[in-house]
């Protein structure tokens, strides 16, 4: 629950970075993965509070017992869902998003801890495994973001938000 407020937290201190994109990296900028992280928080949750708890039935899935052991999503191997796919013009209602992932956050933390989702490739998770599996996610998409920042810095043609990093050719000149 923590770490998933956390990378909330890290989503929303990237929005500086928004524009930014890198084609080596992704074929998406910055804005993108934050948006679709926040949407697919919002979207699970609310499967899972849909949910009938009546229902839930604990199976083995081979699948998702390799993610949750290894805490981590491999890049390029899924499709996100329209429904947590985001438009591609316009600009979003941060305020908006970050407020209802955050409301997310607080509701999956309240119900029933059978409520389920069930994942097309993961199977039927309870609200333990959904926490686990949104956090694993933002995860992933704070490390994309990261290295498209990183790209931004090695790469001198491609422009970068001033000041957020600093300038090699000044970094050893001594101010008075």
């Amino acid at each position: 629950m923590k770490d998933l407020e956390r990378s909330i937290a890290q989503l929303q201190a990237h929005l500086v970075d928004a524009p930014l994109s890198s084609p080596s990296v992704s074929s998406v900028p910055v804005a993108w993965h934050i948006e679709h992280a926040l949407m697919v928080i919002q979207k699970i949750t609310a499967s899972v509070a849909r949910s009938d708890p009546g229902d839930y039935r604990r199976r083995f899935h081979w699948a998702r017992a390799l993610l949750f052991t290894w805490g981590r999503m491999p890049r390029g191997r899924g499709k996100a869902p329209d429904a947590v796919r985001p438009a591609p013009a316009g600009t979003p209602d941060w305020t908006s998003l970050f407020d209802g992932a955050r409301s997310a956050v607080r509701l999956l933390e309240t119900v029933h801890p059978d409520r389920f989702f069930v994942h097309p490739a993961l199977g039927v998770l309870n609200r333990k495994d959904t926490f686990t599996l949104l956090d694993i996610h933002s995860r992933h998409h704070l490390a994309i973001i990261r290295d498209i920042l990183a790209s931004h810095r090695q790469d001198p043609a491609i422009p970068h938000r001033a000041g957020k990093f600093p300038d090699p050719a000044r970094e050893n000149q001594v101010t008075t």
